[in-house]
């Protein structure tokens, strides 16, 4: 059984992210998706090399790496749910997941990642999937993204999803001998809710994969960071993309500014654009448990109130559930539910 830690190193890594959109072939499917897999294996493959090398510099009580969102794969751009699912979503026990386990296993690091994949629970549909490999290779968290404007989540086959996984595995946290580790998906970190779900369970560390843009000026992403690290007392490691590449966007619309922020609030480490391990610092687990076990004023945790908040959350119907149970949508489907949300919450005076 290992040792519990009361201190290490974790590097949010920043890395470029090398989309497969335009990978495509006249006769589509197969060859489409070897083609895919072939572009994974590639970023696998110098993930590897840097992750060896950051170590190497950081030290070997470097145990937690996160990498940034979809960092595999891009997003989609104009793809169907189908199309996408079958040329770039991975399997729960896919060859990209074993691969990564080997990093994993190698260096004795928890690495972090988020990417989108498919369930055989529910064909047709993939989600955007954070995860979270333990030293042995094996997979000890998977979360899928709640709040996205263009993909699936749980919250749209809600009913089935309660069925298959329960509650626990929507927010899940795993407890680890680097402290209980949880995962927030990029824009997420906005979503408070989400957060303080996972901390409801003993999230110590949010690992948070993001894709964002990259600003010297605070922006609202940056400003949740810290504000999620200080009302749940817990560590933030977000790790973004050091920009996207071969998608007609600019590559470096979204770059910079990974970062590691500690439970006061402090950022500890932060680096600037490009593909960079700069954004490293100490998890100090025993000064975070120190405090979140202090009485005081700054123990936010430990002075929620929560009943006071819960029946009107119980009352309030916003973004319905179960729109995706029935039958295959398209992308339009996502800005029809959320056209007939805002007229329905403008109906009722709300907004």
């Amino acid at each position: 059984m290992p040792t519990n830690l009361e201190s290490f190193r974790a590097l949010a890594l920043q890395v470029t992210c090398h989309a497969v959109n335009q990978t495509s072939d006249a006769s589509g499917g197969l060859r489409l998706r070897h083609q895919a897999r072939s572009l994974m294996q590639n970023s696998i493959n110098r993930l590897a090399q840097q992750i060896a090398a950051s170590i190497a510099f950081i030290g070997f009580d470097c145990r937690l790496i996160v990498l940034p969102e979809y960092f595999l794969t891009g997003f989609p751009m104009g793809d169907t749910l189908g199309g996408w699912a079958e040329k770039a979503c991975i399997e729960m026990a896919g060859a990209e997941y074993e691969a990564l386990g080997k990093i994993a296993q190698k260096h004795k690091i928890f690495l972090a990642g988020n990417a989108y994949e498919v369930d055989p629970n529910f064909p047709g549909l993939y989600f955007q999937t954070c995860f979270i490999l333990d030293p042995s290779g094996s997979i000890v968290l998977r979360y899928r993204r709640l709040n996205s404007l263009f993909a699936p989540t749980p919250h749209d086959v809600w009913d089935k999803y309660l069925d298959c996984y329960g509650l626990e595995g929507v927010f899940p946290v795993a407890k680890t001998e680097i402290g209980n580790l949880a995962a927030l998906a990029s824009e997420e970190i906005l979503y408070p809710e989400v957060a303080r779900c996972l901390a409801m369970r003993g999230a110590e560390i949010f690992v948070h994969s993001t894709s964002e843009v990259y600003n010297k000026n605070l922006t609202p992403k940056d400003a949740a960071k810290i504000t999620r690290a200080v009302e749940n007392l817990a560590y933030v490691v977000s790790a973004n993309t050091a920009g996207i590449a071969n998608i007609a966007i600019p590559i470096a619309s979204a770059d910079g500014g990974s970062k590691i922020i500690d439970h006061r609030g402090i950022v500890l480490a932060e680096t600037g654009a490009g593909e960079s391990m700069a954004a490293f610092a100490e998890i100090d687990l025993a000064a975070l448990r120190r405090d979140r076990r202090r009485p005081g004023l700054n123990n936010l945790l430990a002075r929620q109130r929560f009943e006071l908040y819960a029946e009107s959350y119980r009352q309030s119907h916003f973004y319905p559930a179960n729109t995706m149970l029935e039958g295959e949508v398209d992308r339009k489907h996502f800005l029809q539910t959320q056209q007939a949300t805002i007229e329905r919450l403008s109906n009722l005076g709300i907004i």
